[in-house]
Parts: structure tokens; C-alpha cells; sequence
């Protein structure tokens, strides 16, 4: 019987209420701890020969007949207005089969307010021709003054939203009697996504319905978002994304390449694929933008933390959304006293977009090293005064945790973190060696609604049908391995079918570490309802109880001895088959669903050069139930090669003058290579979540990304003394910090 059921739902910390239907018998039991027969045991990807071989289909990939090619006219400037824009020689020339603008498409504009800003578009039946083709667009540009610091932004109350402003407690009263208070600017740079697979869509009209091939994170978001635009009915729309070529957040919608394919596909009457080129990838796609962070502390002699304080400027850009950068500041301790003010600046520069734990990243490199700083002070040990500071339960929302294993995390780094004197002693010549260390929280207990069917056919194979998305993170293993344990299959009966918004059911965004704990449960509670069916059916052919019957090794198995392969139970029904049902369930009502880490750096400086090489990385990560163990550390060492480009190299650069974007390709925008890999130790807790679905598992995709820049700077200072509070740390933000710490010690010293 189908249950109508309001709850909450969270993605990257934005809560929403919402309905949601369930079975009312599809209560489970969680399976105990540990592995299990597949579940918890590493397993290869299902899909990596397809990748391997090159036969998986990517949007890149998809050449329907007839399809043409588009092409963009972007701003090139930072700020704009057109004073005319005429497409007759485009229009007028045969080759060209389509040209639209701001008229024809919503997302192109006359007034572009940041450099790659689309404001007209063609198809022709090349990519190379598409872009001759842009010479035949006439263009009358007005460049104006573009607005790009984020405190004057502040300054003159240009801004997305009021500002974000939140107190608990008495913050002037605790910091007035502290033992200790420490203080400082944070600031962080502005970073690009660089997914393999740039944003690309390929649109077509079949009948009254709308295909679209896009490389997406969320499926559905993408057909509400067009069905929203075009005032079209959802079912007309159908979105496909087989597999996608990384995403890290900012593929979360429709995007504006796609209603230029659509504007164009219908003004042809032909398939278009709008794909971005890298360089207006680095240009229009969104970022992880840049802060400026004013933080201060207050702790008592013995390491209590008494009060925190933040002032935090996101530089948002011209469009997108003020993050969370508060959010560690307000989660991590339990600190009484906080307050924080939070300002989004609005610019005239590339909006910004979701990426991989936004905010936190960048408040947990501010908060974390701020803490050191204050354990300096103190002469406490960083480790014990996390410790010490350690929340038994949530102070911002006033609510206990689902789970919390923060403290077995800080144990099982102890290990890690007592190497620091012998890699202290390894120094030699003008390379210095130190160990630092960060916490982390985030979210990642996913939510309703999300729905899957599990189908078993004669020959006793299953197959997992929702219309899901796996973005590179593993999910198909991951979804067979629950489907292949709860039907007491081999995992090479069970295939995953997914990436169609016409071949499944609704299944949830693939983003805010939410895509394994709101399909995982699904997906089992599928499986769990066909492994009751198969039950019902023997329990009727072989004259047995119900209760006597389970599903093991590929067999219905009776307690009293007998067993029968299941493809002689499914075979009675012939071409028919057996479907089973599943919805993700609530979450736990009134309590907080996190995740915890910490994560332990080793790093060595040349002190002459400002070269900083991250020499080791160990990652402790409290994440609930561990469904593969090889795709899991495959996801922790991703993020942290992501973090060492974000903390060492990676940074957008503008120009101060006329906010155009100078590093808009590869060899300008210094993405981690091989050689810049340090060795990477995981250990993941695998204790799951008793209150959190019938999984007890958390997502994974971010957590690992959020500690390490703050780690890493922390085992600077531990080699060096210096203070580093500005990232990327460059070989000159290196020295500067070097300057600094000697003239901090010439001053201190005697006279």
C-alpha cells in the first residue's frame, strides 16, 4: 500500500520540505555491519571495459543524421551593451542553416554583464564552418565600466541577496574574556571546474517530443528546467546522459547551451549539438569563487574554544549564489558563542557554480588554519585541540546527529600524525619537512523522492531500471552491488539501466554527496520487493512456508535442506517477469545527517625557491556504510589530487583592468599532473548510519576535497614557521610568507 509521506530533504545544506510516496511494507532492516557477500567487498566498475574500450556513449559521442553544429557569439568583453546586432549576412548565406538571437533565445542578451556572456548563435553542418560563420554576425558594441572588486561590491551594496547574518549566544562578551584571542584574513582564489567532458547538448524534435542529449549531473533537473522555460508539458521532454564526462557541480542544470540547441533545432528543423569549446568552458560555465575571509578566536588557556567570529565576501560574480562559506565556522566545534556575516558581491565576472563541497572547501582552509594559529598561541597540541573543542551534537540547528565518529576519526590519525618528529628530521639543505593536519564536516545524507524497479526475467537475471545519472563516481557498481546482495545474486547477473528520463523512474541529483544514501535505498527496497515475489512463487511450486525461504548464490534456499536455481523458479512464468518496486524512505525526523573526517599532511619547502611538494596525504573519513571499498578510495584520492591543485597551482586570472579571462586554456590554467600526486593512505570507518534509510550509507564525493588545502598549509607552517593565508600558494605567496615568518623572529628576538 503506497504511503503519502512529507519530510525533508537536503542537498549541499539547502533544506526543503517535500511529499513523498512510499510502500507502507517497505520497512528494511538494515544489514548488519561489515562485508557482506558483494556489499563492502571492492569491486571493479561493471562498466569499465566500456570505458576502457572506448564503446561507452558520451554526449561528446552521440552523431544523430542530419545533425548540425552550433556556435556562439560571447561578449568579449567584461560589461557591454549592443548597440546593434544584425544577422542578415548570416541568415542570407546558404551554408549557414541557423542564426539566432536574443529575440529567438532566452539565454542570449544585448546587455552581456561578463566576459563569455552568449549573445547570438549559429548551425551549420561543421564545428569549423559553425565558427567562420560567427564572422557574418554584425556587431555594434558599446564596452562600459565593469565592476570587479568584491569589497567595493560590499562597499556600494552590490549584491545578490541581503546579507547573510546569524548569531548564537553573546560573541562580545566571550572574546572580552578570553585567555587567548588570535585573528586573521583568509583569502582563496577563484578555481575552474576543467571536467574532461566539456558542457555540451544535442537537441532534436521527434514528433511533439523533445530529446535531449546532455551531459548532465541531474537528469530530471534538466527536463523541469526546460519544461519550465518553454512552457512545455514534462512528458514531451525526454533527457539522456548515458555517461558523462565529470561534471564536479557545475552540470547541474539545463544550462544555456542547451536552449541554444533547442532555438536552433526548432528554427531548423534539424538535430544540433551546442558544445563548448575548453576555452569558453573556462569562460561561461561556472566556478568556485573567490573569498575574502576576516576570522577571529577566542579560547580559554586550557584550548576551550569560547567564541568564533567571520566575515566572509563571496565574489559570486554576475550571476549564481552566495555559498556557505560560514558553514564550518557555525558546524565543526562546539564553540557557544559564534557569529558570522556573509556577504555574495555581485560582479562583472563569470558566474559561479556549485563545485564539489561549495563553501567548505573554502571555510575550512580559513577556520582549520585559523586553529593551528590559536594551538600555536596556546602551545596545545592541534590535534588534542580539535579534540577538546569536539560537538556531541549540532549547535546550529539544535539537533543530535544521526551518527558521529569524529573522534574515532581523530584516534586512527594519531598514528599518522605521530610521524611528524621523523619527518621533521628528514630536512636537509633548504628543504624543510612538516606534518599538518584539518577536520572535516559536510552533509551528505541525500533525501526523497527517488524510485527504482528491479526487473527478473526467466533466465533468473536482474536488471535495475531508474533513470539516474552516474557521473563518473561508480554509481552503476554501486547500485548492482546493492541489487546483486539483497537478491543473493552474482554480481554478473545483475546489469544497471540508467540515464533515460523515458526508460525509468524519477531518481534524485547526483551532487551534494547525495547520490549513493537517496538511490542505494531505493534500489535495495526494488530488490528487496522482486526477492519477495520469487519467494512467493516457490513458496506456492514446492508446497513450502514463506518463512523458511531466503535467496543465496543465485538459488531459492528452504531452511529444511532443499534448494532450487532461481532461473527454475522465474522460468515457470515464461516471457513474463517478475518487477519489483522501490522508493527511498525519509530521512530520520529531527536529527542531523553528516559526514566527519580528518585528513594528515606531510609536506617538504624549499625555503631558497618558495617550492612546496606535497609529499603524503592520510585520509580518515566517517561516512556511514562503505558499499565498494575501491570506488570509495578511488573517490578520496580524486578529491585530494583535486584539493593539491586547488591549494599549490590552480587559479583563474583576470585581468584587474578589464575583467577579461586570461587563463582560458590548459597551458595557462595549471591543473595537477601526475608528478604532483602525492601517496595517498585511506581508511574509511565503514560504520554505518543506524538511523539513516536501510542503507546506513552517506555520500563520499566531497568530503575528501574539504580538509586538504587547510592540512596542507597547516604542515607548512610546522615546516617552516611560516604563515600562509592566501591561496593558490605560489612560489611567490610562498616567499612572501618566508619574509614575513624571519621578520616576525628578528622582531621577537633579543636585542
Amino acid at each position: 500500500m503506497a504511503r503519502l509521506i512529507r519530510t525533508e530533504k537536503e542537498v549541499e545544506g539547502r533544506y526543503t520540505e517535500q511529499w513523498v510516496v512510499v510502500e507502507e511494507d517497505a520497512a528494511i532492516d538494515q544489514w548488519p555491519a561489515g562485508p557482506r557477500e558483494t556489499v563492502g567487498r571492492p569491486v571493479p566498475r561493471v562498466d569499465g571495459y566500456e570505458r576502457a574500450r572506448g564503446q561507452a556513449l558520451f554526449t561528446a559521442d552521440v552523431a544523430l543524421p542530419g545533425m548540425l553544429h552550433a556556435a556562439v557569439l560571447r561578449s568579449p568583453y567584461a560589461r557591454a551593451r549592443v548597440r546593434r546586432l544584425d544577422l542578415s549576412r548570416a541568415r542570407e548565406a546558404d551554408w549557414v542553416l541557423g542564426a539566432i538571437g536574443p529575440d529567438d533565445c532566452d539565454a542570449l542578451t544585448l546587455e552581456p554583464g561578463f566576459h563569455g556572456e552568449p549573445v547570438a548563435a549559429v548551425a551549420v553542418d561543421s564545428p569549423g564552418r559553425a565558427r567562420e560563420a560567427l564572422e557574418l554576425i554584425d556587431v555594434d558594441w558599446e564596452e562600459l565600466e565593469p565592476l570587479l572588486d568584491p569589497e567595493e561590491a560590499v562597499r556600494r551594496n552590490e549584491l545578490h541577496e541581503e546579507p547573510r547574518r546569524y548569531e548564537r549566544g553573546d560573541a562580545d562578551a566571550a572574546f572580552a574574556d578570553a585567555d587567548v584571542v588570535v585573528e586573521a584574513e583568509y583569502r582563496t582564489q577563484t578555481v575552474l571546474h576543467n571536467p574532461l567532458e566539456t558542457h555540451q547538448s544535442v537537441c532534436r524534435w521527434e514528433g511533439d517530443t523533445l530529446e535531449v542529449y546532455i551531459s548532465t549531473q541531474f537528469i530530471w533537473g534538466v527536463r523541469d528546467d526546460i519544461a519550465e522555460s518553454l512552457d512545455l508539458p514534462p512528458d514531451r521532454i525526454r533527457v539522456i546522459c548515458n555517461f558523462m564526462g565529470g561534471g564536479f557541480g557545475a552540470k547541474n542544470g539545463a544550462h544555456a547551451q542547451t536552449f541554444i540547441a533547442i532555438a536552433l533545432a526548432s528554427q531548423t528543423g534539424r538535430p544540433v549539438r551546442c558544445a563548448l569549446s575548453r576555452r569558453e568552458e573556462n569562460l561561461a560555465t561556472g566556478n568556485r569563487n573567490s573569498t575574502i575571509q576576516r576570522l577571529r578566536a577566542g579560547a580559554r588557556s586550557d584550548g576551550t574554544l569560547v567564541a568564533l567570529e567571520g566575515e566572509f565576501v563571496n565574489a559570486v560574480g554576475w550571476k549564481g549564489w552566495s555559498g556557505p562559506t560560514y558553514g564550518p565556522m557555525e558546524m565543526l566545534y562546539a564553540c557557544e558563542n559564534v557569529r558570522t556575516l556573509t556577504y555574495g558581491a555581485k560582479l562583472n565576472l563569470p558566474p559561479n557554480a556549485a563545485f564539489r563541497a561549495p563553501g567548505f572547501v573554502e571555510g575550512t582552509f580559513g577556520l582549520e588554519c585559523l586553529l593551528d594559529e590559536l594551538a600555536g598561541r596556546l602551545e596545545l597540541d592541534p590535534l588534542e585541540l580539535r579534540a577538546r573543542n569536539h560537538a556531541d551534537r549540532d549547535l546550529a540547528d539544535d539537533r543530535p546527529y544521526s551518527s558521529k565518529n569524529l573522534l574515532e576519526c581523530y584516534r586512527r590519525a594519531e598514528p599518522h600524525w605521530a610521524r611528524r618528529d621523523a619527518v621533521r628530521a628528514r630536512s636537509e639543505g633548504p628543504w624543510r619537512r612538516g606534518v599538518g593536519l584539518a577536520s572535516q564536516i559536510w552533509y551528505g545524507g541525500g533525501g526523497p523522492p527517488s524510485y527504482a524497479w528491479v526487473r527478473i526475467g526467466s533466465d533468473g537475471r536482474a536488471t535495475v531500471i531508474t533513470a539516474m545519472q552516474d557521473i563518473g563516481t561508480g554509481t552503476r557498481t554501486a547500485m548492482a552491488q546493492i541489487a546483486a546482495e539483497e537478491l543473493g545474486l552474482p554480481l554478473d547477473r545483475v546489469r544497471v539501466s540508467l540515464g533515460d528520463s523515458s526508460r525509468g523512474p524519477y531518481a534524485s541529483i547526483s551532487a551534494g554527496s547525495s547520490t549513493t544514501p537517496s538511490m542505494g535505498p531505493a534500489v535495495r527496497a526494488a530488490a528487496a520487493d522482486a526477492a519477495r515475489q520469487v519467494i512467493e512463487i516457490a513458496a506456492q511450486r514446492y508446497h513450502l512456508e514463506e518463512r523458511l525461504l531466503t535467496m543465496q548464490g543465485g538459488k531459492v534456499v528452504s531452511s529444511d535442506g532443499g534448494s532450487w536455481p532461481l532461473e527454475e523458479v522465474t522460468g515457470l512464468l515464461e516471457d513474463a517477469q517478475i518487477l519489483g518496486k522501490g522508493a527511498r524512505g525519509p530521512n530520520p525526523t529531527g536529527m542531523r545527517v553528516l559526514t566527519f573526517g580528518i585528513q594528515v599532511a606531510d609536506v617538504a619547502v624549499d625555503v631558497e625557491t618558495g617550492e612546496v611538494r606535497v609529499e603524503r596525504i592520510a585520509a580518515i573519513h566517517d561516512v556511514g556504510r562503505v558499499i565498494n571499498p575501491l570506488g570509495a578510495q578511488s573517490q578520496v584520492e580524486g578529491g585530494i589530487i583535486q584539493g593539491v591543485g586547488h591549494t599549490l597551482s590552480e587559479e583563474r586570472l583576470v585581468d584587474p583592468a578589464s575583467g577579461i579571462v586570461l587563463t582560458q586554456s590548459l597551458d595557462a590554467y595549471k591543473l595537477p599532473t601526475i608528478a604532483d600526486v602525492p601517496e595517498i593512505v585511506v581508511e574509511l570507518l565503514d560504520i554505518p548510519d543506524e538511523h539513516l534509510t536501510n542503507l546506513g550509507s552517506k555520500g563520499l564525493g566531497e568530503p575528501p576535497i574539504v580538509p586538504t588545502a587547510a592540512a596542507i598549509v597547516n604542515a607548512i607552517r610546522d615546516a617552516t614557521g611560516a604563515d600562509v593565508r592566501s591561496l593558490p600558494v605560489s612560489r611567490d605567496e610562498m616567499l612572501r610568507a618566508l619574509r614575513e615568518a624571519r621578520e616576525r623572529e628578528r622582531a621577537a628576538a633579543p636585542a
